[in-house]
């Protein structure tokens, strides 16, 4: 058994604390410029391996998820409604978090003049970002529609910007793929599946920077944030912890509305009996923040305690376990909507709309492995043109609440299982342990 100092999230937390001592330590001892010469550009470094790790991963992981969809079309009416539910449990999820964090507006927590600070932090990419929302009011109403289809897929590429082109173009050669004779296809389907593979190792080796990553952004914050004066720096942690409340708290309601309704539609089982039953996948998925390592025992859970037929969980659950993410879309709307209100900036009704859009979409390509979420997050930013830079903010407590949502991830996959299994009638009894 790994030591608790061996652990990434125990690594990543550590390094916060670190980087908000040294922050802290250097307002006062002068090594500011030191500070952001020396130490701030390697979280900078960090977030540009985020930014670089983006396209490839969403690409290869929809086009291998789009391909996976290829038995639709022996069980189509299955496939149908197993894409619809998790369409339906997304855009709730999305649609709770927007609704807590506009409620409880826990970047607004920060005083005026902190937030002044942030915003000249990130000066530069707020001007952008104000030229891009003038630009995007003198657009027709259809040229949102317009500009997800590419005239040129490597320029597409080489902008993060430009992410749901990616996504589009990623659904179509899915699409492509599985229409073309097998043989042809399947040799298209090893590479992508290869690549995806290489991909999500790449996500680790770049999380084992993170610790450090975290430690070079959380100092350069402090250091940029505070100056002289230290309490700025206290107001940062407070509206932070604020943040954590906000996304756990839209976990919650979303399995106890969400998730509990579909129960109450779909079967006869209690929500309780229910958690009961898949608790060890749930534990795992929490340790682990892994919905893809944690597949086999949500499988077995569900086939031998929850009672869904296994015709249903092997189609349902792998599907699941790479288009469902729930927990993963309710944190990326929460986090956009703080990191922009932490830096001062009101987003729009149609911004906000566009985040439901993104999440949602982005979620499809999410890899399920720890810290793919705050990859996908990068996406979420650029697209409602929100400095990713902000991430900062939020990364030092991100491995404690993708550890919740992971959690949420997999109960959403269990769920939306036991509901398309009680409508094609395969759904079994519950069978409980002592």
């Amino acid at each position: 058994m790994k030591k608790w100092y061996k652990q990434l999230h125990w690594q990543i937390l550590i390094g916060l604390v670190l980087g908000l001592i040294w922050g802290l330590i250097a307002s006062v001892a002068g090594l500011s410029s030191f500070t952001i010469d020396y130490v701030k550009p390697f979280g900078t470094i960090f977030v540009n391996l985020l930014k670089l790790i983006a396209v490839p991963l969403v690409l290869a992981s929809l086009i291998v998820g789009v391909t996976n969809l290829n038995d639709v079309t022996k069980l189509s009416r299955m496939g149908g409604k197993t894409i619809l539910f998790y369409m339906f449990t997304t855009v709730c999820a999305i649609t709770i978090g927007l609704t807590v964090v506009n409620v409880m507006q826990p970047g607004k927590a920060l005083p005026q003049e902190t937030q002044a600070e942030l915003q000249a932090s990130y000066s530069q990419n707020i001007e952008g970002s104000e030229e891009s929302a003038m630009e995007f009011k003198e657009r027709g109403p259809l040229d949102f529609i317009v500009d997800i289809v590419p005239q040129n897929v490597v320029q597409s590429a080489s902008d993060n910007g430009n992410m749901l082109q990616i996504v589009f173009v990623a659904i179509l050669l899915g699409i492509g793929i599985i229409q073309i004779p097998k043989e042809k296809g399947r040799i298209l389907i090893k590479f992508f599946d290869s690549l995806n593979d290489v991909i999500i190792k790449l996500v680790d080796f770049i999380m084992l920077t993170a610790p450090y990553g975290v430690f070079a952004l959380m100092a350069g914050v402090i250091v940029d944030l505070a100056g002289d004066d230290l309490t700025k720096a206290l107001d940062l942690l407070g509206a932070l912890g604020w943040y954590c409340i906000a996304v756990l708290l839209g976990l919650i309601l979303h399995v106890l509305i969400v998730y509990s309704s579909l129960f109450k539609m779909f079967s006869k089982m209690k929500i309780k009996d229910f958690f009961k039953a898949i608790q060890p996948a749930i534990l795992l998925g929490f340790s682990t923040s892994s919905s893809s390592a944690t597949l086999p025992v949500t499988m077995e859970r569900v086939e031998k305690n929850v009672g869904v037929d296994e015709e249903v969980a092997s189609f349902v659950l792998p599907i699941g376990a790479t288009i469902n993410m729930d927990g993963t879309s309710l944190y990326q709307a929460v986090a956009a909507v703080f990191i922009a209100q932490a830096l001062g900036l009101d987003l729009s009704i149609a911004q906000q709309l566009t985040i439901v859009l993104t999440a949602t979409l982005a979620s499809i390509g999410a890899a399920g492995v720890p810290g793919a979420g705050i990859i996908m997050l990068v996406i979420v930013l650029q697209a409602i043109e929100v400095p990713v830079e902000g991430i900062a903010l939020i990364l030092g407590v991100d491995r404690l609440l993708d550890m919740c949502r992971t959690a949420v991830n997999i109960t959403g996959d269990a769920a939306v299982s036991v509901a398309v299994a009680h409508t094609e009638g395969l759904l079994g009894e519950m069978h409980l342990e002592d």
